[in-house]
């Protein structure tokens, strides 16, 4: 068995695992689909084992290279580490740049964060920044994201926390809505409207079950997965819905109803990985993020008048694994 093996076919071998197939490995690494195979077949040579056996369905991983995904994984979060530890070194002595991936809600990343983003590209255009939006919690120990927004208190001792506040969350229909309807006064006759929801279970929802069990999904009978699409059905005069008090008010003023059956609070945390902590960069971003995050959360008008860090209160005085 070959020892010096290169980082390469490594990468190629954890790209194959991910997309199952040789074409999406090469898409995700911007490499040819022939340079691909050729990795991995040089891999599985120098190794003197079969990783994968074809199917209809693509390539399906041998025991071998399930047993070695975790190792190649743990080789790829390191240089990972290296990389970004030595694009620490040189933000110190030149303007800020590199890449800075940032997870986020629908919600939140489409209705909040373009316009901080926006303003910080003004102020550091030499700085990249990848939006990654999805309701599932990106896995920041295994580099999924440098940076997240998360609506649940994070556990994992080795990330940097900080509590932004609470997002208030409430039922709310349009004005054209409510000219065809009459707003509900109590829960039996909310029940007899046209109710905008959700359709799988998601982390978010669970939580709104706790408070509310009576709200199953049979009772949407407008459904769809996507946060952002709920809300724009609520817009557009579909039904009532929820969404994020401080969303209401634009582009359409939306009426909240029945609020003092219907409100829950979800707390908001800004995270990043604790091995971060020295790049400037994702140091930057997060105290832009974390300053912007609070104006919204406390509904204070124009959060794009200033991206400079705010002083105190920012990641330099964060412990790993501390919640402040």
């Amino acid at each position: 068995m070959k020892l010096n093996i290169p980082w390469e076919w490594y990468r190629t071998f954890l790209a194959v695992m991910k997309e199952g197939s040789l074409s999406g490995a090469a898409r995700m690494l911007a490499i040819t689909q022939p340079t691909a195979g050729r990795h991995v077949a040089a891999l599985e040579s120098a190794l003197g084992l079969v990783l994968f056996t074809r199917s209809q369905t693509g390539l399906q991983p041998t025991d071998a290279a399930i047993a070695l995904q975790g190792h190649a994984q743990a080789m790829e979060n390191t240089a990972s580490m290296i990389a970004r530890s030595a694009a620490s070194f040189s933000n110190h002595t030149a303007g800020l740049h590199g890449v800075v991936r940032v997870s986020a809600s629908e919600i939140i990343g489409t209705e909040v964060l373009p316009p901080l983003i926006a303003r910080m590209k003004e102020d550091y255009p030499q700085l990249t920044i990848e939006l990654v939006l999805s309701n599932r919690t990106q896995d920041l120990l295994n580099r999924e994201a440098d940076i997240a927004v998360r609506m649940t208190t994070p556990v994992q001792e080795q990330l940097i926390a900080r509590r932004l506040g609470s997002i208030e969350i409430g039922l709310h229909a349009s004005p054209s809505y409510l000219a065809r309807h009459a707003a509900p006064q109590n829960i039996d006759e909310l029940f007899t409207h046209t109710l905008v929801g959700f359709d799988k279970m998601t982390p978010f929802i669970l939580q709104a079950l706790k408070h509310y069990p009576q709200l199953n999904r049979e009772l949407f009978t407008v459904r769809t997965d996507s946060d952002v699409a709920q809300l724009n059905l609520i817009r557009a005069g579909t039904g009532i819905g929820m969404c994020q008090v401080q969303l209401a008010d634009f582009p359409v003023a939306l009426e909240r109803l029945m609020p003092d059956f219907f409100a829950f609070h979800l707390d908001t945390w800004l995270v990043m990985h604790e091995d971060l902590r020295h790049s400037k960069a994702c140091k930057t971003v997060f105290d832009i993020l974390a300053a912007g995050l609070q104006v919204y959360i406390n509904n204070v008008e124009d959060m794009t008048t200033d991206s400079s860090a705010p002083e105190g209160g920012g990641i330099s005085g964060l412990a790993g694994g501390n919640h402040t």
